[in-house]
């Protein structure tokens, strides 16, 4: 492939962005191919500024379950901009996504709408401590919940991949007020517990995670999660930004039958746009204001336009359930992939639930960021920029899921598998 397009518009960007980028990981650091400048999507294909074509398996990093360009998301967008963009005034598609989203997470019994991921975890926490009265928060190394700064702690995803244990401007006394344990060691949140008895606001996860690698929970673990919240008075906030009608329609909550306080959504909610969200618990959620003393605003909450798009978005999923075919697409994909790494002799361990998954390059099981560590940082290297020669479009982090959406068909299954063999050859 050439890129010769995208080089230039990287030197470019970097003249007025900073690295070129406005997400980290985008800047595909310490890789030997550029990053492609996207110029178009349609379905599961991405179409850069040299008119390389790409098989997409990062979806916009996990929104796109549709893929790109669906019909019907794009209808109710065009309809929306006929009427307006932005109105920072309430509107009846508010309301509207909001019952549907309650549809599949009934613990949100009150929602408040926000313009991000971040905005949703951070609005979540603060609400967490306005009701205990309490300062401290717990977290899981290798857990990503966006940078606000009492969670970039041993954090995830980007922060994993630019190798920055902590981000530089977060103040000792913010971090001090964060406490991290180990994902699937449930004593060491119980310690913790005994250790600052009395002063834990909740404990804050992705039940699965996304941004160290797929991890699943093991059996128990979100339920003694919530064992201990209970025995503490403490909040359990589920962080579904990724999860969240991405493995099921009730997403993690649905598919381990466990009940957080307070659950935040990103990503597939807005179809694409930037939409996030929080709720919880009614006697949780009345402490925001206008009804209560937790303060939270912002002018393009509720977008109108980011509102149409879910909205279509989570119509056209509850329509389809779609996630028979993704979960088959993966286990194929994840079979397909397991012999040819059998065959080379290679290492390695595929974590998957519902359309997300993870190849480490490492002895199994990974079960926590300690194991996701051990991982052949040079070999998921020379893999990636191979797949990418090769046409398909993989996250450039070997810290991020893998997403599929219904797009991907048998066809896309065999180009893939044969684009991983030609690949492994080589290596």
């Amino acid at each position: 492939m050439q890129f010769e397009k995208s080089k230039k518009s990287m030197q470019e960007a970097r003249q007025v962005l900073v690295g070129g980028v406005n997400s980290p990981v985008r800047a595909f650091r310490n890789l030997n191919v550029p990053a492609p400048f996207i110029k178009r999507g349609e379905g599961a294909y991405l179409y850069d500024e040299d008119n390389n074509r790409y098989l997409d398996y990062v979806l916009s990093w996990g929104p796109l379950l549709l893929g790109h360009l669906d019909s019907d998301v794009v209808e109710a967008m065009k309809k929306q901009l006929s009427l307006g963009i932005t109105f920072g005034a309430p509107t009846a598609l508010e309301t509207e996504l909001a019952l549907l989203v309650r549809e599949f997470f009934p613990v949100m019994e009150k929602i408040r709408f926000v313009s991000s991921g971040t905005e949703a975890i951070m609005s979540a926490i603060r609400v967490a401590r306005g009701f205990t009265s309490r300062n401290l928060i717990v977290k899981f190394d290798g857990c990503y919940h966006g940078h606000a700064d009492s969670l970039l702690v041993k954090a995830g995803s980007g922060m994993l991949t630019h190798a920055h244990p902590d981000s530089a401007g977060v103040s000792e006394a913010t971090a001090s007020s964060t406490l991290v344990a180990e994902f699937n060691n449930l004593d060491s949140v119980r310690n913790l517990f005994l250790a600052r008895k009395g002063e834990i606001a909740c404990v804050l996860l992705e039940p699965v995670t996304g941004n160290m690698g797929v991890i699943a929970p093991e059996p128990g673990f979100l339920e003694g999660l919530r064992t201990l919240c209970d025995e503490h008075n403490s909040l359990l906030i589920f962080d579904e930004v990724m999860t969240g009608f991405r493995v099921t329609m009730g997403g993690a909550c649905e598919l381990y039958g466990v009940k957080p306080d307070m659950v935040c959504l990103g990503k597939i909610i807005g179809g694409g746009m930037p939409v996030g969200a929080y709720g919880g618990k009614k006697e949780i959620m009345s402490l925001v204001s206008p009804e209560g003393p937790v303060y939270q605003a912002g002018t393009l909450s509720g977008n109108p336009l980011g509102m149409a798009c879910g909205l279509a978005t989570l119509q056209k999923i509850r329509k389809m359930n779609p996630y028979g075919n993704i979960c088959d697409f993966v286990t194929n994909l994840k079979d397909g992939l397991g012999e040819l790494l059998k065959k080379k002799g290679i290492e390695y361990t595929i974590n998957s639930v519902g359309g997300m998954f993870t190849l480490f390059f490492t002895k199994g099981p990974v079960r926590s960021k300690s194991s996701v560590d051990l991982h052949d940082k040079e070999l998921f290297q020379k893999f990636f920029e191979g797949m990418l020669q090769e046409g398909i479009y993989l996250p450039c982090s070997q810290y991020e899921a893998v997403f599929v959406s219904v797009k991907h068909t048998s066809l896309e299954l065999e180009m893939t598998l044969t684009a991983a063999k030609k690949v492994l050859q080589a290596i």
